[in-house]
């Protein structure tokens, strides 16, 4: 009984402070909201806006008359230095398997870098070229005969001529001032001409590197950009639409390792090619074979390179270097290699007397060579 009586009381008394408490509430949650919309403004950091549709805030209008895609490197690079870039097709005359004869073609790229027409590009690109004659397809869509100046396969690099005038002019930068990571850009005709003036971008990844293609060594510029067969002789160019260096190679094992000559190094060899049509270079005038190969033969020795000819009439052979000698150095630089005395060489100039050490019989000699050009081969 008194449970039952005690519970109707309760839940009369029970509303009407439940509505009391439901009415604070409501009046304190207005008040609170009140105050922070005054007091947030001047307190909270402004929020970020929303992007909506795509949209991006703030953006200002490009001012009457620009072109927005002129704020990209790559597309100042692709107008400025595209025009200059061409395909170069070498025709080469061969014999078949049935003794015909008959014209191979293969492409390449250059870049015109003169108003009279002079084209760089690589020697590998032209070599082979019959009777120095090649076809260059210009931005405009022409296709002019071309005449190979000179080429110099040392250094990979070669000069063709076409006659003016020519549609654009690239213009050289500074491959000194590149600095690692800086953006780099490609443009050449990979796969052929269906593909002509493609631009690739990347950044440059290393300097001086040396690569070992053949029997040369080569410093050359590292880079990202994609450069595939058919880009060799092409352009490597930086932000500002500068010329830095001649595509030459790519890594074919590795994914974004192409290699660009740098046009510092390019520029008097071109200079060089234009007048004379080869590269002078100092010469000794011997053929030699390192340890690993002597030794195929039986002929063992612990340095220097082994000396198979001393050409009759080189300066090797005038300083008394004779076939059986083995080389030790050449103007106090070790020689163990045909590389090494490669190097070894070409630090000195035509003309230049160099201190041969060599050993003939088990007794060593010393010798003096004076240094002639290198024949033209």
């Amino acid at each position: 009984m008194a449970f039952r009586a005690s519970y109707p009381a309760f839940a009369r008394h029970g509303r009407t402070s439940l509505w009391s408490y439901l009415a604070m509430a409501l009046i304190g949650a207005l008040l609170g909201g009140a105050l922070v919309l005054a007091v947030a403004p001047s307190v909270l950091p402004t929020p970020a806006p929303v992007l909506l549709r795509g949209t991006l805030p703030n953006l200002e209008p490009p001012a009457a008359g620009t072109d927005p895609s002129s704020a990209y490197p790559a597309v100042t690079v692709a107008r400025t230095v595209g025009p200059a870039v061409v395909g170069i097709i070498k025709q080469v005359t061969i014999q078949d398997w049935f003794g015909q004869r008959r014209t191979q073609e293969s492409s390449g790229s250059g870049v015109i870098f003169d108003s009279q027409g002079y084209i760089a590009t690589n020697h590998h690109v032209i070599a082979g070229a019959s009777q120095g004659q090649v076809v260059v397809i210009l931005s405009d869509g022409r296709e002019v005969p071309g005449t190979v100046v000179g080429s110099d396969a040392a250094t990979d690099l070669a000069v063709v001529k076409i006659a003016p005038p020519v549609p654009a002019i690239a213009v050289f930068g500074d491959s000194d001032t590149l600095k690692v990571g800086e953006p780099a850009f490609a443009i050449g005709n990979p796969m052929g001409m269906a593909f002509a003036r493609t631009v690739t971008a990347g950044i440059i990844s290393g300097l001086d590197r040396r690569v070992v293609v053949g029997e040369r060594t080569f410093n050359l510029i590292q880079t990202d950009a994609a450069i595939n067969p058919g880009n060799s002789g092409g352009p490597l160019v930086n932000a500002h639409g500068l010329v830095v260096g001649i595509n030459t190679a790519r890594l074919e094992q590795v994914e974004g390792m192409g290699f660009a000559i740098p046009i510092n190094l390019t520029r008097p060899i071109l200079q060089t090619l234009i007048e004379k049509g080869y590269v002078a270079r100092a010469w000794l005038g011997v053929r030699t074979a390192d340890r690993a190969v002597a030794a195929r033969y039986g002929i063992q020795f612990d340095q220097g390179v082994y000396v198979v000819e001393a050409i009759v009439g080189g300066p090797a052979a005038k300083a008394g270097v004779r076939a059986g000698d083995i080389l030790l150095s050449l103007g106090g630089r070790a020689v163990n290699s045909g590389q090494d005395l490669r190097q070894a060489i070409e630090v000195h100039k035509i003309g230049d007397s160099v201190t041969l050490s060599v050993v003939r019989n088990r007794q060593q000699l010393t010798l003096t060579a004076v240094l002639s050009e290198m024949p033209v081969q």
